[in-house]
């Protein structure tokens, strides 16, 4: 196998690559994608360097067909120009003239034909050799756009991964901090302070019934007075 039907193998298995499939059955697509992308490159370069020696040999090829097409037309007219000599020579009674010539004409002729078989035989290949460029170019465009969907899929799958990572870190950020977790230290640190606010407003309603206590007791003395002085001006009037 020539190293042209290889990289063209390669070309097309990699033309008919389905990505999806490949990272469906991947432990770590990220990975596997950073691997399809320099697999891609690494043949879009060779595949590169295939093609541009197979068209420089197509175009060398077509150069000598180029020129084996002119040998031949040219041996057509030199043996048209010999044989129209032969018949000159012959006319004027030149017989050895005319058969001189006459053998000139045939050796054009063979030349002729020599240069047309050559024509013959090398426009099949030269075609053939086309229709390789064309598939080379083909898979190569195709490779090409498959690259660049994968890189499309690798920035992509990233940033989904990073996206999916940051949300697992707030997502545990804020379950750390979560007030009705009765566990975390905000919610200790609540419960702190309501106790200490429940202890201030006691001790207040503590102090404020000790201060009603007393006056009650100067209320209850002044009524004491009241009735004694009242008791006194019954007695004076008897």
């Amino acid at each position: 196998m020539t190293q042209k039907q290889t990289i063209l193998g390669r070309i097309s298995q990699l033309a008919k690559a389905n990505i999806n499939s490949i990272l469906d059955r991947a432990e770590d697509p990220e990975k596997m994608l950073d691997q399809l992308v320099r697999d891609y490159t690494n043949s879009i370069a060779e595949a590169e360097e295939a093609v541009a020696q197979t068209i420089a040999n197509v175009r060398m090829a077509e150069a000598d067909l180029k020129t084996d097409e002119d040998a031949a037309q040219e041996w057509g007219r030199k043996a048209a120009a010999a044989s129209a000599k032969a018949e000159e020579m012959a006319a004027a009674g030149d017989t050895a003239g005319a058969d001189k010539w006459n053998n000139l004409a045939k050796v054009a002729l063979g030349r002729q034909i020599g240069f047309e078989n050559d024509v013959k035989t090398a426009r099949p290949a030269i075609e053939q050799q086309n229709a390789t460029v064309d598939q080379l170019k083909s898979g190569l465009t195709t490779m090409k756009t498959k690259l660049e969907e994968l890189k499309s899929k690798r920035g992509t799958l990233v940033a989904r991964a990073r996206s999916a990572e940051a949300q697992t870190k707030v997502q545990d950020a804020m379950s750390a901090i979560d007030v009705m977790d009765p566990t975390s230290e905000l919610s200790r640190f609540e419960e702190k302070i309501r106790r200490d606010e429940a202890l201030v407003q006691g001790r207040a309603e503590a102090q404020a019934t000790r201060l009603e206590d007393a006056f009650d007791e100067l209320e209850s003395s002044d009524d004491d007075a009241e009735i004694e002085a009242r008791l006194a001006a019954l007695k004076n009037q008897g």
